[in-house]
């Protein structure tokens, strides 16, 4: 990977956010909140992310004078998700430090690849098989077995780009189905639980990480999430250690999630990465309440070349995301003891859209 681009903003300076979702609202609140500037790009005008700053690019990515022009009023550039186009990411790295490096962006944007990537470091993922066609499908399925998850390669997220793959399923059909030239195939896993790993690593090289979560999912997309993790002691290390190597490994800085499966054992529980997300996290929302220092102030931490925290978790802390619907209901939790209300100022409601979430802590049990 690239080496760390060293970066060392003071406070009055301006960080540049690629995308105008939550994720960017709320990386711009944190940075506020440490006397830094945010100017977000995002192609679409409605960008929840622009209500709270002062100055916005609403461009597309292909935009090479607008692309250039926010270059020139920023100290460095980060991203909100990660599909951040490669020539975009090339463009501005040219003009100003972009971090995570853009060349994170080549492992993580390629499912076949992270888990190439993941595999050489020695940590155990799924197994997996690359699809470039019904045939390749079917040559697949007979050296990993059904059941399995055919995902493409590009372009997934909350369960979009995947279809499982069960016994007397036609491979053509799923095949055509999915609609693209490039998948991979993975075994399905038979795991006891999800959780994932929100770690932050300086351009020093510090590591820094959260308490594992564990995560509960609602038709593919995250609905809750608990901190800490219901797993052993030892297991918990050995989920930090894995996300720590593969951030030393990606030479990254920011902050990154690594999603896991516990899966059962005769010798006890074990782990296997499912995904990396070069970016804060879905799952680390319950960060911004049940913490001393939320990811997105950890992030701004790392881009700007000032020292990690160490956070404290204030207690056993639910996350639960308002998916939907489920933000018409959001007064009910205004007088929920220890709830605290996320609302994202999204436009209507529809299904499977993230409209905000409740934080709620409670006394640790332990």
């Amino acid at each position: 990977m690239a080496s760390s681009q060293r970066v060392a903003l003071k406070p009055g300076d301006t960080i540049g956010i690629l995308g105008g979702g939550q994720l960017g609202r709320m990386l711009a609140l944190a940075a506020a909140r440490l006397g830094l500037k945010a100017q977000v790009f995002s192609p679409d005008p409605d960008s929840p992310a622009f209500d709270v700053v002062q100055n916005a690019t609403c461009a597309e990515y292909a935009d090479v004078e607008a692309l250039e022009l926010f270059a020139s009023d920023v100290g460095v550039i980060t991203y909100e998700f990660e599909n951040v186009p490669s020539s975009t990411a090339m463009i501005l790295a040219a003009r100003r430090p972009v971090l995570p490096d853009p060349a994170v962006l080549e492992t993580t944007q390629d499912r076949l690849a992270e888990k190439d990537f993941v595999t050489k470091l020695g940590i155990g993922t799924a197994r997996y098989a690359d699809v470039a066609s019904a045939s390749g499908l079917k040559a697949a399925i007979a050296r990993i077995g059904l059941p399995a998850v055919l995902k493409t390669r590009r372009f997934g997220y909350d369960g979009k780009g995947q279809v499982v793959v069960r016994e007397g399923d036609n491979p053509d059909t799923v095949w055509a189905d999915l609609e693209t030239r490039s998948a991979i195939l993975e075994a399905f896993v038979p795991f006891e639980r999800e959780i994932s790993v929100i770690a932050a690593r300086s351009a020093s090289g510090e590591v820094v990480c959260y308490d594992v979560t564990e995560n509960e999912h609602r038709d593919h997309i995250l609905k809750f999430s608990h901190a800490p993790a219901r797993i052993p002691d030892d297991l918990a290390t050995q989920a930090r250690a894995i996300a720590e190597k593969i951030a030393a490994a990606l030479d990254y800085v920011g902050v990154l999630a690594v999603e896991m499966f516990v899966v059962p054992g005769d010798n006890g529980p074990s782990l296997l990465v499912n995904e990396i997300a070069p970016r804060v996290h879905n799952s680390g929302h319950w960060t911004l309440d049940g913490a001393s220092v939320s990811q997105f102030e950890q992030h701004i931490r790392a881009i700007a070349g000032w020292p990690l925290a160490h956070p404290l978790r204030h207690g056993d802390v639910t996350m639960t995301n308002l998916i939907g619907d489920d933000i018409l209901d959001y007064g009910q939790w205004l007088a929920v003891p220890g709830a605290t209300v996320h609302l994202y100022g999204k436009g209507a409601p529809r299904p499977g859209r993230k409209m905000g979430h409740v934080t709620e802590v409670k006394p640790a049990s332990k």
